[in-house]
């Protein structure tokens, strides 16, 4: 079936599902295949759960012989093809965005910000792959005034596959740290990788908004139409954000203006600048990006602050890497407070890095003299012996440590990588 066929009956439809447990009346499903799944085997229950039609890919169900079994050569192209073509033809500005760390908070931010005039559509969660990416231009409709589309990657071509499908018309790298080492091949893969976006949005004369505080932004994009900001007073930008501080929470000064956030660390100034320039591109006010940067609470783990009893913990266990990991312990050192804990877990995805990698991000905790909890497999195997650092193969194993030795400190901040799920640890404080 030709994609403007498949757009017709889209259209027709009650939106996409992928998941027969999630079926809505009249929708249209995928059946897509993983490493542990094959959706065409319960695409005739998602007919019978109200989808409208089934998009399969195995060949056996044509003996079937059922005119709502749509039988294609791959499910995922297809979807993909689907989504370009109806991105496309619904025309609308289309943001993106990728980088190491700060993704989903600037994502989040600048959705706060746009909302206040636009009526904006972004990427839900982290649904960033090359699934997520064209279930999110699918839910694109007329009204919409704006889309705000993440882009994740762990390898070269990943980001140029998922600027075609989007295409489009802004973009910015929020930053290029040490994260997915073994995918990338080391962190000039992953300038490499993340930089495909700047070679779609060059190649097509869009436009890229920059980060002026950061050289390799500034000399990628010196040939193209840029708009950005600096923080450290650099006469390129276009927006100087002044006064930064996050003692505990971030905050800048525009124009003489305060804007606070509920964020901690220095970190995150770059997360709050994107919002706020890319807001006044697009011609929001300042008092009403202040608003929406003021009223954005984080979630998911990421950069939380929460309260269990006599302890203030800085929550963030959505996930770590290196660069990550390394400014959120800077940020911890400086907070005020001399009753202070570090609970830390594995960073994945860091292949023959893995080592060298975990050994400095303890050689930085002990540095610091903080009293700090090591958990996993590759913290455990790396080990420096020092007073005021323990280590625990697993979170279980932690556990068993803290029914004699519960956590005295009044400030914690808990760190590690998704798979580690160091969330779990609040329910035994």
């Amino acid at each position: 079936m030709e994609t403007f066929e498949l757009y017709s009956i889209f259209n027709q439809c009650n939106g996409i599902s992928t998941d027969t447990r999630n079926i809505t009346e009249n929708c249209l499903f995928f059946a897509l295949k993983g490493d542990n799944f094959n959706a065409n085997h319960f695409a005739l229950q998602a007919l019978e759960n109200g989808a409208a039609f089934a998009v399969v890919d195995d060949k056996n169900l044509k003996k079937l012989d059922n005119n709502k079994l749509i039988i294609v050569d791959d499910v995922l192209k297809t979807l993909q093809d689907l989504a370009a073509f109806h991105r496309f033809h619904i025309g609308l500005p289309v943001i993106a965005l990728t980088g190491s760390n700060g993704k989903t908070t600037s994502k989040e931010l600048l959705h706060a910000v746009l909302s206040t005039k636009y009526n904006t559509i972004a990427t839900i969660g982290n649904l960033n792959n090359h699934i997520g990416v064209p279930l999110t231009l699918l839910r694109l409709t007329e009204d919409t005034d704006l889309a705000i589309i993440e882009m994740g990657a762990n390898h070269q071509k990943e980001i140029e596959l998922l600027c075609s499908i989007t295409q489009p018309d802004f973009g910015f790298i929020t930053n290029f740290g040490r994260a997915h080492l073994e995918g990338f091949g080391g962190i000039e893969g992953v300038i490499k990788g993340k930089s495909e976006m700047y070679d779609y949005l060059q190649s097509n004369n869009k436009t890229i908004f920059v980060n002026f505080d950061d050289s390799i932004q500034t000399d990628k994009t010196a040939n193209t139409t840029r708009f950005g900001f600096s923080i450290e007073n650099n006469p390129l930008a276009n927006i100087q954000i002044t006064n930064a501080t996050a003692q505990p929470m971030a905050s800048v000064q525009l124009n003489g203006i305060e804007i606070k956030s509920n964020l901690t660390g220095l970190y995150n100034m770059p997360n709050i600048a994107f919002a706020i320039s890319i807001g006044l591109y697009f011609n929001i006010s300042l008092e009403n990006i202040k608003e929406a940067i003021e009223n954005y609470i984080p979630q998911n783990n990421r950069s939380q602050w929460t309260k269990i009893n006599d302890k203030n913990i800085l929550l963030d266990a959505y996930n770590a890497n290196p660069s990550s990991m390394q400014v959120a312990i800077e940020n911890f050192k400086q907070l005020e407070n001399s009753s202070k804990l570090m609970i830390l877990g594995d960073m994945f995805e860091l292949g023959n890095e893995s080592y060298k990698e975990h050994l400095q991000t303890i050689n930085q905790v002990i540095e610091t003299k903080i009293p700090s909890i090591f958990i996993g497999e590759h913290f455990f195997k790396v080990q420096v012996k020092n007073d005021r650092v323990k280590y625990f193969q697993t979170i279980p194993d932690y556990f068993i440590h803290l029914n004699d030795s519960p956590i005295s400190q009044e400030l914690l901040l808990i760190k590690g990588s998704r798979g580690m799920a160091l969330e779990r640890i609040l329910k035994k404080i």
